[in-house]
């Protein structure tokens, strides 16, 4: 089968092994990821093979702003012990300021950081910290003012939950109370213009088949239909909910009497999506005894 250069990427970064040796690797195994790193081992040309196969959940998102523009970076390792770890908390910092000056995570991850990729940087880190790391995602916002927010931090800028906030007007010191609020409510989008429309018609089926269990008129059903939608659409837009710092208020309303237009934001929480691998702790001493 045919290697592609994503494929080689992404097993040098969970390996820390050669381009070509990688690229041989996924050769030799029909591009089967764990049977390539696994042939690296043999090789002895995996830096980190142990450490990869490893599920890596918890970890730190780190915000930085810099004038109108704000970035959000996701690092992962596999206990919140390392997330507290001062050599790791720099590791993001750092990987957070590069994030600065780059477009993708993808370019991130090759970016220069000390006189090497950030990929290489988080490998070495690996091999002294003893932990699975990596570099999951990257976001970005700009606007006339940004502003940051860190829930749960572990030292400035880092934490379980990072938000950032693009205002056309206003100031931070609202930025950042919208930003408390994306935080605890975690708004799927900023208006209904932005929300995937898969979700959208998720929830209307939902409510049709809802409706109809109901056993109402076609017509009755169809107003059911349009007032619950109006509702869901409200609670999961940013600018439709409810201000939680003012009920009585929507957050597009706060903003309007703020003298702000919120034009973006992101919410990234640390671990969200990944599935952790559970395991008794008998079968982790054992597996560890193993080596």
């Amino acid at each position: 089968m045919a290697i592609t250069a994503k494929q080689v990427k992404e097993l040098r970064e969970m390996t820390g092994a050669g381009m070509m040796d990688a690229k041989k690797a996924l050769v030799e195994t029909d591009g089967d990821m764990e049977g390539a790193i696994d042939w690296l081992r043999t090789k002895g040309l995996a830096k980190a093979a142990k450490k990869s196969g490893r599920t890596a959940a918890e970890g730190l998102v780190a915000v930085k702003v810099d004038g109108g523009k704000g970035v959000a970076v996701e690092v992962n390792s596999e206990t919140d012990f390392v997330a507290k770890n001062a050599e790791f908390q720099a590791m993001v910092s750092g990987i957070a300021n590069v994030a600065l000056t780059v477009s993708d995570v993808e370019a991130l991850a090759n970016a220069d950081m000390g006189g090497k990729p950030v990929s290489e940087a988080i490998t070495d880190k690996i091999a002294t910290i003893g932990e699975n790391m990596s570099l999951r995602r990257m976001a970005s916002v700009e606007g006339d003012v940004v502003a940051a927010y860190v829930h749960n931090a572990a030292a400035d800028g880092l934490g379980q939950i990072g938000v950032l906030v693009a205002l056309k007007g206003g100031n931070e010191e609202f930025g950042k109370q919208v930003g408390m609020h994306i935080a605890a409510m975690s708004p799927a989008a900023l208006n209904e213009a932005e929300l995937d429309p898969a979700i959208v018609e998720k929830e209307r089926q939902v409510q049709i088949d809802i409706a109809k269990e109901s056993g109402k008129p076609d017509a009755v059903i169809e107003k059911m239909i349009v007032g619950r939608m109006k509702k869901f659409l409200a609670e999961v837009t940013l600018l439709g909910q409810q201000f939680a710092l003012d009920t009585d208020k929507t957050v597009e309303q706060a903003a309007k009497d703020a003298g702000a237009e919120i034009v973006g934001f992101v919410r990234m929480q640390v671990g969200e999506g990944i599935e952790k691998k559970e395991e008794d702790f008998a079968a982790e001493v054992a597996k560890a005894a193993q080596g």
